[in-house]
């Protein structure tokens, strides 16, 4: 995954190996949230919603590209 930075996209990062134990910690810690979607007559499911800073703590391999 390449990630784009939210500032004016002066970073781009490349992101391997997603940690499922940095994503438990991010749930405990309340950086990602949780959306429960579910409408009258239609179901968008649940979704889990943070920051994009937040995005390269749930990998284990961090790499600056630009």
């Amino acid at each position: 995954m390449v990630v784009l930075s939210p500032l004016a996209n002066s970073m781009v990062m490349m992101l391997e190996r997603f940690s499922f134990e940095g994503f438990l910690q991010a749930l405990e810690s309340a950086v990602i949230l949780v959306d429960f979607d579910a409408r009258t007559g239609h179901n968008h499911g649940t979704k889990f919603r943070l920051r994009q800073t937040y995005l390269p703590t749930l990998y284990e391999k961090q790499t600056v590209i630009l």
